[in-house]
């Protein structure tokens, strides 16, 4: 898709200026393909940005880190790439700063866990374009149908899953650690454990004694014990695991917003409640985020600037995130949604969004570290494994990706 918008360009060149936007399709076919989106935003702009012409390419998640990444090696960047991450780039010295670009509201107007996601050496390069966060999810009816009540604790898992298998649910729960999305998952798991994938000070700690104890208690209390469903976790991917709670063959499962209008659409009652921890719910979630940023070869900084202050605009972080069931990621817009009953179905995620943990991505390592997770990890919990030897294994990789840089 090619929007050509004109409007003011502010102080590059003083002529026309000309900026080229590659983003992710969040579409899952042609009905809510994101070019809508991007073309409504663009036809916005040009209403007060005469001078300003914007061309977008929308491309497949399958494709567009890619298709980035080899424009920017020869020598083509775009001066706006809506991708999965930034860290790279920033190092290399290729971005603006945010604060190089953006009006001191719009800066400030962004969810503070996010724009600390959103830094390299404590400057922000990555700006924050979409989030998620995770709850647990669980079928009401089958939980109904076992006298269970909704979990709050580890114990209240264990319990509850055995009960499920006892009045014959496929998945009692669905513990997805296939190399699709494992490294989600498995945040998961350590953040209720009271570990995750970094230290204090940021530093790789996947093997810390938080984390160990909590792939011991998976693999002794739902794995071993037969809780997990027919297939091992290490072969079972998220799309499998979602699509078998749509089905109601799933009684327990970590879920995000997408998956809850979905299993709605499909007649599951959901229900939702924070991760649950070895005492209680969890303080924290684990939030997702995808990332929007400058690149500074063209050196249209300013007129980037103004694009990214139009775009960030309630209406139009409202617009996405209501199109793909994702939480916007701006104060201002939250708040609107948190006041709004039309958004009640995500209310639970926006209440754990200020409070979630993200993935590294401000270390360029990541991207391998997060490879291992998804390649190993599955191990730590098949019969006879030691889970404490498949995390060594993961962090010793890890650290030496981060030594590499």
């Amino acid at each position: 898709m090619t929007a050509t918008l004109s409007g003011c360009g502010g102080d590059s060149d003083g002529g026309d200026v000309t900026l080229k936007l590659v983003a992710a399709d969040y579409g899952t076919g042609e009905a809510n393909k994101s070019d809508t989106y991007w073309d409504g935003v663009a036809r916005g702009f040009e209403a007060s940005h005469p001078g300003i012409k914007v061309e977008v390419t929308v491309l497949p998640w399958t494709d567009v880190d890619r298709k980035v990444a080899q424009m920017v090696k020869a020598g083509k960047a775009p001066d706006i790439a809506q991708i999965g991450a930034y860290a790279d780039y920033a190092k290399a010295g290729k971005l603006y700063s945010a604060d190089q670009m953006l009006s001191v509201r719009t800066q400030a107007n962004f969810l503070p866990v996010l724009a600390d996601a959103g830094r390299v050496s404590q400057v922000q390069y990555g700006l924050p374009f979409v989030a998620s966060t995770r709850l647990l999810f669980y079928n009401k009816k089958l939980f109904s149908q076992s006298g269970l009540d909704a979990p709050k604790t580890w114990s209240d898992i264990a319990g509850d899953a055995a009960a499920l298998k006892a009045h014959g649910v496929k998945y009692p729960f669905a513990l997805p650690l296939g190399q699709e999305e494992s490294q989600a998952e498995t945040l998961m798991w350590l953040l209720s454990g009271g570990g995750g994938y970094t230290d204090d000070v940021g530093s790789y700690n996947i093997d810390s004694a938080e984390n160990i104890k909590t792939f011991d208690w998976l693999k002794s209390n739902l794995v071993d014990k037969g809780l997990v469903g027919p297939v091992a976790p290490g072969d079972l991917n998220r799309g499998k695991a979602f699509a078998a709670f749509t089905k109601g063959e799933v009684g327990m499962l970590n879920g995000h917003p997408t998956l809850m209008q979905e299993a709605q659409k499909q007649g599951v009652d959901v229900g939702m409640v924070p991760l649950p921890a070895v005492s209680g719910p969890t303080s924290s979630s684990m939030g997702v985020a995808d990332w929007i940023m400058g690149f500074k070869q063209n050196k249209h900084r300013v007129e980037t600037g103004k694009f990214f202050d139009f775009m960030f605009s309630d209406k139009n972080v409202i617009d996405f995130a209501d199109t793909y069931d994702m939480l916007p990621v701006t104060d201002s817009a939250s708040a609107s949604m948190e006041t709004d009953p039309k958004y009640k179905s995500l209310h639970k995620f926006l209440a754990a969004l200020p409070n979630a943990q993200f993935y590294p991505f401000g270390k360029t390592s990541w991207a391998r570290a997060s490879e291992s997770i998804k390649k190993n990890i599955g191990e730590a919990v098949e019969p006879g494994a030691s889970p404490e030897s498949v995390l060594e294994r993961i962090a010793q990789e890890s650290t030496t990706a981060e030594s590499a840089e």
